[in-house]
């Protein structure tokens, strides 16, 4: 568990699923807004957010009593990332994140970049110095979030037959 002044992060529970689906709600009807396909087919849902949570790769950033986002961490756990056109700037272990999300009501607050921060230090306790992750090619957000953290393109990958843009962030792992 990490906390900064407000914020709490750790692992979520069977018991966060509603509010964590509640800001996925959200952010599927903002993405259809946009004119985005990400997040149109069903997916994520509550059966997916209890299966992170099942695996212990679900996690909650809290800002003081309520759940402000949520964030999949995983090792070593996307296939698709095998199948890449392009190529990862590093082989061996990573950490990949899926399903960044935040409250409505915490937009434009810095949440998200904080829950991919967390991803670092998730790395960085397992003694990884890869990240990988990816997003839809028209989102916006996330892609600016990538460039303003470091992360660089490494190519395409493809979920539900679908190409996303791939990307990958090197950090220094503790001594």
């Amino acid at each position: 568990m990490f906390m900064e002044s407000k914020l709490t992060f750790k692992r979520a529970e069977q018991s966060d699923i509603p509010a964590i689906w509640k800001m996925l709600q959200a952010a599927i009807a903002r993405r259809k807004a946009d004119g985005s396909t990400q997040w149109q087919d069903g997916y994520p849902n509550p059966d997916v957010v209890g299966r992170d949570i099942e695996k212990r790769a679900g996690y909650v950033l809290w800002h003081g009593e309520q759940v402000a986002g949520y964030i999949a961490i995983m090792i070593n756990d996307e296939p698709a990332y095998d199948e890449l056109v392009g190529n990862w700037l590093s082989q061996g272990d990573y950490i990949v994140y899926h399903r960044v999300v935040v409250a409505t009501q915490f937009l434009g607050l810095g949440f998200a970049q904080r829950l991919m921060e967390y991803a670092e230090q998730v790395a960085l306790q397992h003694g990884i110095k890869s990240i990988k992750a990816d997003t839809n090619f028209d989102n916006q957000p996330m892609l600016h979030l990538f460039e303003k953290l470091g992360y660089l393109y490494c190519g395409e990958v493809t979920f539900r037959g679908t190409p996303r843009k791939a990307f990958e962030k090197l950090v220094q792992t503790a001594m």
